[in-house]
């Protein structure tokens, strides 16, 4: 396949999400198509993810907005946390609302137990949104 060939793929998006998307798009793009919108996200995913730094000593926080009810979401957060008890200096948990959630963990360690943390929670059905903010400190965390 040629670089500029296109591959077609369909996703199903609520439409209140959709709708907030193209007003999103419209206002910070005019004149961009809905389609290259999405190729710019897939674009800024990758670069994001060649900017991880996984044998270099991390500090960060993750931040993630999550209902609560979504099944067994608050037990299985939890069962990967335990999993991650020398990377997670701090955790502080937030209700919104009667549902969601805001969980805020500080982090330190090395990037790709970090990251991979990072990238289970983060997967789970239930978060709504998350983020990590990461940064070498191009010096042992053992001061």
């Amino acid at each position: 396949m040629a670089e500029n060939d296109l591959t077609r793929f369909s996703i199903a998006v609520p439409e209140n999400l959709l709708n907030q998307f193209d007003k999103l798009n419209e206002r910070t793009r005019g004149d961009r198509n809905r389609s290259e919108a999405v190729r710019d996200l897939i674009r800024q995913a990758l670069v994001a993810d060649e900017l991880r730094t996984p044998e270099e000593e991390v500090i960060g926080s993750l931040t993630m907005i999550y209902d609560h009810h979504t099944g067994d979401l608050t037990r299985r957060l939890d069962d990967i946390q335990h999993d991650y008890t020398a990377e997670i200096v701090s955790t502080m948990h937030v209700h919104l609302d009667h549902h969601n959630c805001l969980e805020i963990l500080a982090l330190k360690g090395v990037g790709a137990r970090v990251y991979e943390l990072a990238d289970k929670l983060l997967a789970l059905r239930g978060v709504h949104h998350g983020a990590l903010t990461c940064a070498a400190t191009g010096t042992s965390l053992e001061l």
